[in-house]
């Protein structure tokens, strides 16, 4: 174990970011290096003369901003900073019941419409699918398809806007080495994709967290930040994907584009459901298509399975685009394209469409009935939920105990970009109808019972 530790003469209020922030500048310097531990919560706590529960919101503070990462019943190490902070666990487990993972529900629907069309696929499959090698000549079909397809999404593009992706994150990053030079800054939803913050570094963008409400991103909040930084490009979530599972009205969107003209900031758009949405307001591209660069795909609204997707740029940006999917991906998967495109052309993406929204309204009664006392938010066609936590319940603790009792839930932290109050994301689609109602009763009790401290080792 690392024998340093904060200095107490050093200390001041609030203790908790105090202590925070010395460990934070501790890391930056190389004092503590990543794999070291920091101090036991409670050795701390009696070195600085400071409550367990101010040392405990200090680890809290430095595992949301990805710093630190815990270990059941080892301690508390420094994370490499290239390390995401995953919000998932990453292998299923048997005995557990995992709704941390954000996926579509699936059944034996999906698995027969995918070997019918394989089936199809091996007696007619055209010879650029499984020989070209030049994205333009290989999708000059599948573009024509896709112009269908968006026009569900609200949208009326050219062809030639249209590339085909390997789905939504193969296109974020094009988005944002497009959209981004090294330097530059971008700014996103306060609590937004968990990703954001080691794709940035790894582009060497800075991000900028921006307070968000019920609708979304607040335009004041984007204009001030636009005002103290040199932001370039704002990445938005604005169609229920993201971890709140807010839908941005068009009133909101029509200010954000005027604050996005105003100071010259390109648009990345995530609508990762597509025309899942009933209702949809209309998208940034159609608002503002000068300035957007709109991604949608497959693999939340129609099959998790599918990995393929859009990305729609205006016409300035198409060479970038182009260079940057060549470096990045090369092209998209031909084959998944393919089955994308002949799903579109058959019918079968809207028919497992309406299969999706029907079996989400039947997880989101589930949801209303476990949690009907608690003030979660949620979508009707939205694939999970967000449940902020009362403060005297610790997002970690209350993630641990899920866990003890067979469940895995979301770390609210892992989206944070900014500070943000404790809460968990909970999907409803990851498993069967039957363990998402068993999950939600070990949910339920939880909230009902009084915290209580883990007691590694028993």
């Amino acid at each position: 174990m690392t024998i340093w530790a904060p200095s107490r003469e050093n200390l001041s209020q609030p203790f908790f970011r105090s202590i925070a922030d010395q460990i934070s500048q501790a890391i930056s310097r190389g004092d503590l290096k990543p794999g070291e531990q920091l101090p036991p919560q409670r050795q701390l706590a009696d070195k600085l003369g400071v409550s367990l529960p101010t040392v405990s919101r200090a680890y809290e503070e430095l595992a949301r901003l990805g710093l630190t990462a815990g270990e059941t019943g080892r301690g508390t190490f420094i994370r490499a900073q290239s390390q995401a902070v995953s919000p998932y666990v990453q292998e299923r487990q048997s005995g557990v019941i995992d709704l941390s993972i954000l996926k579509p529900v699936g059944d034996a629907v999906h698995v027969e419409r995918i070997k019918s069309t394989l089936a199809a696929l091996s007696l007619d499959m055209p010879a650029s699918i499984a020989l070209g090698t030049r994205p333009t000549s290989i999708f000059a079909r599948h573009r024509s398809i896709a112009v269908e397809w968006l026009k569900l999404c609200g949208l009326d593009v050219e062809e030639k806007c249209i590339h085909l992706t390997n789905g939504g994150t193969p296109a974020i990053t094009v988005a944002f080495m497009t959209a981004c030079q090294p330097g530059s800054v971008i700014a996103t939803e306060s609590t937004g994709l968990h990703v954001m913050l080691p794709l940035a570094s790894y582009l060497g963008v800075r991000v900028v967290g921006v307070a968000i409400d019920k609708f979304g991103i607040v335009p004041d909040a984007l204009e001030n930040a636009c005002q103290q930084n040199k932001i370039r490009t704002l990445f938005m979530m604005p169609n229920a994907i993201g971890p709140t599972a807010f839908v941005m009205d068009e009133r909101r969107r029509i200010a954000i584009v005027e604050i996005a003209r105003k100071y010259d900031l390109i648009i990345i758009e995530d609508d990762a459901l597509g025309p899942l949405l009933v209702n949809r307001p209309p998208p940034f591209q159609a608002l503002a298509p000068e300035r957007t660069l709109y991604i949608t795909s497959f693999t939340k609204p129609v099959m998790s399975g599918l990995r393929t997707g859009y990305l729609v740029a205006p016409a300035r940006l198409l060479p970038a685009v182009e260079n940057r999917q060549l470096v990045t991906n090369w092209t998209a998967t031909p084959i998944v394209a393919e089955i994308a495109a002949r799903w579109i052309e058959d019918g079968t993406c809207i028919e497992l469409l309406d299969w999706q929204r029907a079996a989400l309204a039947k997880r989101h009664k589930l949801v209303a009935a476990a949690l009907k006392n608690f003030a979660y938010q949620s979508h009707p066609q939205s694939l999970h939920v967000w449940l902020p936590l009362d403060p005297k319940l610790p997002e970690d603790e209350f993630v641990l105990h899920a866990r003890k009792q067979g469940v895995t839930v979301a770390r609210g932290s892992a989206f944070a970009i900014s500070e943000a109050d404790p809460a968990v994301r909970i999907s409803v689609g990851s498993t069967t109808e039957e363990d998402l109602r068993r999950g939600l009763a070990v949910i339920h009790n939880l909230l009902h019972s009084e915290p209580e401290p883990i007691l590694f080792g028993i």
